[in-house]
């Protein structure tokens, strides 16, 4: 099994770190590793500058770097979660990915602070810019019971996505038509210009305003989606919510977020827990409280009640003669599992 990876540590930073604190991080491992800043030791580098890529990729996303703090990896497989995620659920569920290695949002903006153009210069701006991008994660919250929380559950949910235009396949040219190559970048999405200052030549590089850093112009724009290539919809979508799940954990469905950019994978969608609170039981870590009333007569002299288990059991318990107010009893392996475990806590009485 890989070796889990420390993101905090990658970057020199507290687990309390803030934005801020990250992004400062960031820019400086970023610029000590660079290849570009290496030319000795240029593959070491490389690797090193991979991964502190990374670790800054999953920290900076508030979800992603959530999901990490609960389960100490965003890799389903390295977390011993199994094919279907980190609840095991399959089917997509509960499952979460970091993106590739070209595909950092605005870390192009720190490069270009350092090296004029990020790693591999102009070139990799261009790809970053026009091949191919994941789409936009969405987020949204659901409620469930207390007693869902402890079985597990199914929900339907509607979700409001942008999906991929029919009419158009979701190029946004009108159906029989095809974008052709922007002539103003020649296709790169990019202008660059160049100006003389004291200090020298400047080269300084923008979108193209033409065709607003896409590289294609659309001459005849889909009627259906008006040149957008996607339209919005609302469908439902089926979610598994494992057994044990707490408040405020959150469930991925990895591929339901919006669609992707030319042939880019779509984004995901984060679902947060809520869960209710119960007038009966209470939960401390995966332990279950549950306040029984006894008569005074039953105190006295023992006797054998029918305890509710929160699946909707009961549980016979005989309390013994004179058991005194706030006395607590413990039934085991009555309380919550673990989520992706068999082994249950306790519940007391």
């Amino acid at each position: 099994m890989a070796e889990k990876k420390d993101y905090y540590e990658l970057l020199g930073v507290s687990k309390s770190a803030t934005d801020d604190d990250l992004k400062k991080a960031y820019r400086k491992m970023a610029k000590k590793y660079h290849p570009d800043a290496n030319p000795d030791n240029k593959e070491e580098a490389e690797a090193k500058f991979k991964e502190v890529n990374e670790a800054y990729e999953v920290l900076s996303n508030p979800q992603k770097r959530k999901m990490y703090d609960q389960f100490g990896t965003v890799d389903p497989s390295g977390a011993g979660f199994g094919g279907g995620g980190p609840f095991g659920g399959g089917n997509g569920y509960y499952s979460y990915s970091t993106s590739d290695f070209g595909d950092f949002g605005d870390l192009g903006d720190i490069f270009s602070s350092f090296f004029g153009g990020g790693f591999g210069g102009q070139r990799a701006n261009s790809r970053r810019n026009n091949g191919p991008r994941k789409g936009e994660d969405l987020n949204l919250s659901i409620d469930i019971s207390f007693e869902e929380s402890f079985l597990g559950t199914e929900k339907e949910i509607i979700v409001t996505r942008q999906e991929a235009c029919i009419e158009c396949n979701g190029t946004g040219a009108k159906r029989g038509t095809n974008p052709v190559k922007c002539p103003t970048c020649n296709g790169t999405g990019q202008v660059t210009s160049y100006q003389n200052t004291i200090l020298g030549r400047v080269q300084t590089t923008r979108p193209c305003n033409d065709c607003r850093g896409t590289g294609e112009i659309i001459k005849e724009p889909c009627e259906h989606c008006h040149g957008k290539g996607t339209v919005r919809k609302t469908p439902k979508v089926k979610v598994k919510i494992p057994a044990g799940i707490n408040d405020n954990q959150t469930v991925v469905l990895r591929g339901e977020g919006n669609p992707g950019v030319k042939g880019g994978p779509s984004g995901d969608l984060y679902i947060t827990v809520r869960v209710r609170k119960s007038s009966i039981y209470r939960r401390e870590g995966n332990n279950v409280y549950c306040d029984i009333p006894v008569t005074i007569t039953q105190a006295t002299l023992g006797a054998e009640l029918d305890i509710p288990m929160v699946d909707g059991s009961k549980e016979k318990y005989k309390i013994p003669e004179g058991t005194q107010t706030g006395t607590a009893f413990t039934i085991r392996s009555k309380g919550f599992k673990s989520i992706n475990s068999t082994a249950a806590r306790k519940l007391y009485i």
